[in-house]
């Protein structure tokens, strides 16, 4: 039986004009400026090049100004960021973390189950490119209220797909965040963080160099999947969304498996000169931008590419987005000797052309060109378009900022209070999603789900790394600049929490659309904070993502600069957790309760709307918490460590004893609150507060650490073997009560749940 291999055809192209340019995303002055390049008006293929390069999604064109601010070098970083796929940071004993996170946001809002399985592809891919061995995933998610079904739908089938192609591929996906809320109704976000380990001498570059070099495609067939996915990613979701499913990639993470340990053991040989993943743009984003690295040209011929659907044209060839697929330029004379790698793999491996000596790309269908282009003003920080757009403080800050914070009547039964917060979807387990993730693959991984941040173990070595996203998008809605700086904050103090030292950090910047003054106002603002934040703790910025124009009919999401933190454990055997461990050890509150309610989860409880200020952030307080912490966990003083953020006190006092199993219980100190008022002491959310255990006999030199380091603290209590937790003289709560309403809350709205997830 024969069949016909499908071929690259030539076929005549629509005339290029300047509606055509405006239909492809470009503006008239873009256009113009093609044609200054080129020295010519470009043909169709030519226009689709640069329209998907010049999109928000590879350009940066709108943000890229604003992310130069950022401190993006110095400390632990191998490589400033944006040099290479992903960022690179020395941890010590000739090896480093390779680590980044991406937002695949409008795919999923469209193809759930797909959208965030090849966000979890890409981003893998982005790690091993640079010769790093995938060790963990890590997600951040965010949906509309858990009650619409539409949502449940969304958060179904991105859960499901994360969990598949990473439980698939064998990594584990071992910390994340799930939040709901109004502002995300219409459009999910979907981040995904990724973190590999490399020795330095097995950096790979993802540069183009050497004249006569080879260039060769890996992986995957192309087909049509994805075509003009980037463009799709830099425009507003909007009725035509359901009408772009062929934008959405398909994935198959078995043979991203098979590329995966192919790609490292090629990497290995010493004859691959650089390599890159195609991700957004396909074929033309990793041919332009590896060109421009290397300052070299590149001569390509499509009709080499394999395909798997007939009659497709260099256009779409070029703009395909399909997925598993690599870029290597390959020593000349030494392409056998990498491709008998692929083979063995299983992986079909083609040269498609060769490294040039002249700064061109020049693209092939056989003998015919279809498309001759400079790659320096395709990329970021080359030639692109740069903007700095229109600012305009929105009139709602200060409106809502006005407002008191705490208008609503004060809680008289705070155990009461605390049932119905711990049910909160944005505060119960997330039991329901971690459990179709495999945490364990591999067997590195230390703590996950009852730590602050997930804790990796480095096999071989004595270290571990401790990773975590955060972001409160109420607090960076209210006050940009300082929510941010929150977020920056309450990442390193997660990982502190671990008796990790913060390092590092990536991000993924989530606004809507940059051409809305208001909407640059918040970006600019955040970066502001970001910037200011990071610098204070030594923590430089090593690359992430932009994701502008999430936004829906009814308006944009909230801004949401997810923060990505990495931290060192030189000695994994000192890992904390946030478990409490046996009767008779003494819980302390580190820092100071200002009863700070605004922009909180018990104010949108309460009154469903985000207002006043939002917690204060000094940055002095802060450093001191996260140093004396260190210290204490550094002297194995500690046995428990857990950062009071989302809920306040009381829910992170019932976190610390649900994590415990339920047999433990605590009674509170009286002045355990304070004089004010007793419900915004419990559940407000002052920063710079982490709750700590210790063993009653460790106590007076944790006690006099504390005072030595200048550190307000407070006892709150012992804790015993009751399985209550004792609010004053008249308030008590069972905590096996309170674990049924926490790990069941998500679970029964699921379990309940009619509507289909997506899936393969």
């Amino acid at each position: 039986m024969s069949f016909k291999i499908p071929q690259a055809v030539v076929k005549e192209e629509p005339a290029v004009t300047p509606e055509l340019a405006r239909e492809h995303g470009l503006t008239d002055e873009e256009y113009e400026r093609i044609m200054q390049i080129l020295g010519r008006v470009p043909n169709y293929t030519e226009l689709g090049i640069f329209s998907v390069m010049w999109s928000e999604h590879c350009s940066y064109k709108n943000s890229i100004l604003l992310l130069k601010t950022l401190p993006r070098s110095g400390g632990r970083l191998l490589v400033a960021a944006g040099e290479e796929n992903a960022g690179l940071v020395d941890i010590g004993d000739g090896l480093a973390v390779a680590f980044k996170i991406e937002s695949h946001n409008h795919p999923s809002a469209v193809e759930p189950y797909q959208g965030a399985a090849t966000g979890v592809g890409g981003i893998l891919r982005d790690i091993f490119s640079m010769g790093a061995r995938p060790i963990a995933v890590l997600n951040s998610l965010r949906f509309g209220p858990l009650t619409d079904q539409r949502v449940q739908y969304l958060f179904k089938g991105v859960v499901k797909g994360i969990a598949d192609y990473g439980n698939s591929f064998g990594v584990p996906t071992v910390a994340g965040e799930v939040y709901f809320d109004e502002s995300y109704r219409g459009n999910p976000l979907v981040n995904a963080m990724a973190v590999g380990i490399v020795e330095h001498g097995g950096v790979a570059k993802a540069t183009a160099k050497g004249k006569g070099n080879s260039v060769m495609i890996v992986g995957s067939s192309t087909g049509r999947d994805g075509i003009h996915g980037a463009t799709f990613a830099s425009e507003e979701i909007s009725e035509k969304s359901e009408s772009r499913r062929p934008s959405v990639q398909v994935g198959d993470p078995f043979t991203e498996k098979l590329l995966l340990e192919a790609t490292l053991e090629a990497i290995k040989t010493g004859y691959v000169v650089g390599v890159q993943d195609m991700g957004a743009a396909g074929i033309t984003c990793s041919t332009s931008e590896m060109s421009a690295k290397g300052n070299a040209g590149m001569s390509v011929d499509l009709s080499k590419v394999p395909l798997r659907e007939d009659g497709m044209t260099a256009y779409e060839i070029l703009l395909s987005e399909s997925q598993e697929r690599m870029l290597f330029i390959v020593e000349k004379g030494h392409e056998e000797d990498v491709n008998k790698i692929f083979k063995k793999w299983d992986l079909h491996a083609e040269m498609i052309g060769t490294v040039e000596g002249d700064a061109e790309i020049r693209v092939n269908v056989g003998r015919t060109c279809v498309a001759q282009v400079p790659p320096d003003p395709l990329v970021l920080g080359g030639g692109a378009p740069v903007y700095r757009r229109e600012q305009k403080r929105p009139d709602y800050v200060e409106k809502l900022r006005a407002k008191k914070a705490d208008g609503f009547e004060e809680a008289k039964n705070l155990a009461e209070e605390l049932l119905q917060m711990v049910a909160r979807p944005n505060i119960a387990s997330k039991r329901w999603v971690f459990e179709q993730y495999d945490s364990m693959v591999r067997t590195n991984s230390v703590t996950t789900d009852d730590a602050d941040a997930a804790v990796v173990r480095i096999k071989g070595t004595t270290k571990a790394l401790a990773v975590k996203t955060d972001c409160n998008g109420r607090f960076v809605y209210l006050n940009p600049y300082l929510g941010t700086q929150i977020a920056v904050a309450e990442s390193a103090r997660n990982v502190v929490c671990t008796g990790a030292t913060p390092v590092a950090i990536t991000n993924c910047l989530n606004f809507g659309n940059p051409y809305d003054p208001e909407i640059y106002w918040q970006f600019a603002e955040a970066i502001r904070g970001m910037g200011d934040a990071c610098r204070t703790l030594g923590t430089p910025v090593t690359g992430g993502n932009v994701s502008f124009y999430n936004e829906h009919p009814e308006g944009a999401v909230y801004p949401t600069p997810v923060i990505g933190m990495l931290g060192v454990l030189d000695d994994v055997s000192l890992a904390l957790n946030a478990r409490f461990k046996e009767p008779g050890d003494v819980v302390l509150e580190i820092g100071e309760n200002f009863d700070e309610i605004g922009g909180t989860e018990y104010q949108a409880f309460r009154t469903g709307e985000p207002c006043g200020e939002i917690p204060r952030l000094d940055w002095q307080r802060e450093m001191r918490v996260q140093r004396v912490v260190l210290q204490l966990a550094s002297k194995r003083l500690l046995r428990s460590a857990h950062d009071v953020s989302d809920g306040g006190l009381l829910t992170c006092l019932a976190e610390s004893l649900i994590a415990a199993g339920g047999s433990l219980g605590l009674k509170l100190e009286s002045d355990a609150f304070g004089a004010g008022r007793r419900d915004l002491a419990a559940f407000g959310e002052s920063q710079s507060r982490i709750v700590v255990s210790c063993k009653s006999g460790d106590e007076p030199v944790v006690r006099q650490v504390l005072a030595k380091n200048g550190q307000t603290f407070k006892r709150l209590g012992i804790v015993d073997g009751s399985g209550m937790l004792r609010i004053g003289e008249n308030q008590a709560i069972g905590i096996s009560a309170l674990r049924n309403a926490f790990e069941g809350s998500i679970e029964r709205v699921m379990a309940s749940s009619t509507v289909g997830g997506g899936g393969s």
